[in-house]
């Protein structure tokens, strides 16, 4: 499986863990800590509709009462009733996370129960419609702690914690002014479509939400490495440390997210809106320009869209969706050009947009005391690749070349730095292959698509295979079939804006590689 894009890098939480089978029961004992889950928590408490409620609620709806635990007995007897197809066990880590939530930091899960009202609708609706176990939605309390404008330390950001290159690969629109890994609705789209292709390769859930947590290629080692076991707690040992608490972490937010009023916790009232719609925007506007005429309050504005990250819609660049609630609806309709013309010159000059300092982690890198080296752009590259055969961030790598977005064209010159002591090394990266290039980071390039295979191919000219999209296909499903070839390949040369919406029947173009 070739994933090359795919680099989940999530909330982790560290364990050392000590694991054994003692009567095909696993015992597992675990001398980590849960400050990662306290922290994600930490951070909803700043967010906008938290703190509202706050001011009409003196503490959080945890502190006012007596935390309860319970014999292991009764945690398991409660997971078994939870309806999942999901397996949910349990053992004396799940137990370690069930306290965090119940009983360490009761207070604060008391604003994730009052925001699950407002969110898992959503979430299962958008999961069934794709056919999807509506458990899943439980993924998102220990992702983001529902709260859509969190950002890991290593980037991943929003309910569903996609790092920019997963982002792009599943179709969000990711930039300096909009993130769509933040727009709770397209981003749950995203992690379903990502779930589904998960699903589609290991046909076991417990591994699909390991591979979500740390990408199919570390799965598919500890796969290997122990003997092709595709049980995950065979393959426990193998997998990268944080993955071992990551499914203990969801079973326990999936018992703490139903047994919540056993423990004496109440959720807390937040007030979201929820009747709210959408209305496509194609001019642009300020989410300040709206909030000053119609006297809406800016933080609840930028909670309902949390993708524009400076409070700019750019709908002159294409169509965007704002939410409002439905109470101000018929109302902004009615003042649309009024609000555009409302301090259009501080709101609207591209040159001055108005950002919001939180919502910007970037700085950009100090070059001294760094080699610098040349790289020359091949057919088949881009930026995503070239910053893991350099081991540099894509951001900086952006930063180095003054590239806005990600497009670069074959020929292009671009100038990375790195460590002295390593530059040597990474000189001869330019005169390498793709193959080569791909092997020196652990990676495969699968054979190229054999020829019991082409009879799936409608037919070829000189330079294009053409391919006939068959039902059930991805791009990703696609682009495995050949080597070399790129998703980012497929997308431009077919003007596919949109991956998940290919068709059956559909002819796609794929060039060949010489």
């Amino acid at each position: 499986m070739k994933f090359r894009k795919i680099l989940i890098a999530l909330f982790l939480i560290g364990f050392s863990v000590n694991l054994k089978a003692v009567n095909d029961t696993i015992i597992i004992r675990s001398d980590g800590d849960v400050e990662r889950i306290e922290r994600d928590l930490d951070s909803l408490v700043s967010s906008w509709y938290v703190k509202m409620a706050l001011k009409d609620f003196s503490e959080l709806t945890g502190n006012d009462t007596v935390a309860v635990e319970y014999a292991d007995s009764v945690y398991i007897d409660r997971l078994s009733k939870i309806n999942s197809i999901i397996k949910l066990p349990y053992n004396s880590i799940i137990r370690n996370h069930i306290h965090v939530y119940t009983v360490r930091q009761r207070d604060k899960f008391s604003a994730v129960l009052g925001l699950m009202d407002y969110y898992f609708p959503v979430f299962e609706d958008i999961f069934d419609s794709y056919g999807l176990p509506a458990e899943l939605k439980y993924m998102a309390i220990i992702e983001s702690a529902l709260n859509p404008n969190a950002v890991s330390r290593v980037g991943a950001t929003g309910l569903w914690q996609f790092m920019y290159s997963t982002g792009r690969l599943y179709g969000l629109t990711i930039n300096s002014v909009v993130d769509e890994r933040r727009d709770p609705i397209k981003s749950t789209h995203a992690a379903a479509r990502f779930l589904k292709d998960l699903y589609n390769i290991y046909n076991d859930w417990t591994l699909v939400i390991a591979a979500y947590n740390c990408g199919p290629g570390n799965v598919n080692k500890a796969i290997r490495r122990s003997g092709n076991k595709k049980d995950y707690w065979e393959i426990y040992y193998r997998l990268p440390r944080e993955t071992r608490g990551y499914i203990p972490q969801y079973v326990a937010a999936a018992y703490a997210a139903n047994y919540f009023a056993e423990h004496n916790i109440k959720p807390l009232p937040v007030n979201i809106p929820v009747s709210t719609d959408t209305i496509m925007i194609n001019r642009d506007i300020h989410l300040n320009q709206i909030s000053d005429v119609m006297g809406i309050p800016i933080g609840e504005l930028r909670a309902l869209n949390p993708q524009y990250r400076t409070g700019l819609v750019p709908g002159s660049t294409k169509p965007f969706a704002l939410t409002l609630p439905v109470t101000h609806l018929g109302d902004f309709i009615d003042l649309s050009d009024t609000i555009r013309n409302y301090k259009q010159e501080v709101y609207l000059a591209r040159t001055s947009r108005i950002d919001d300092p939180s919502r910007s982690a970037y700085q950009p890198p100090d070059v001294k005391g760094k080699t610098k080296l040349v790289y020359t752009v091949k057919d088949g590259d881009n930026l995503g690749y070239i910053a893991e055969w350099y081991r540099v961030s894509l951001s900086d790598l952006r930063y180095w070349n003054n590239i806005y977005r990600n497009t670069i064209r074959v020929g292009q010159k671009l100038a990375i730095y790195v460590d002295p002591s390593r530059a040597d090394f990474y000189a001869n990266v330019d005169r390498m292959t793709f193959a080569e290039k791909q092997k020196m980071i652990g990676k495969t390039v699968a054979n190229q698509v054999s020829a019991t295979n082409l009879s799936e191919l409608s037919g070829s000219d000189d330079d294009y295979i053409i391919y006939t999209v068959r039902p059930g296909d991805t791009i990703w499903d696609i682009v495995k079939k050949f080597e070399n070839v790129t998703t980012s390949d497929v997308l431009t040369l077919n003007k596919i804006t949109d991956p998940s919406k290919i068709k059956a029947g559909q002819k796609l173009r794929i060039k060949k590689k010489s």
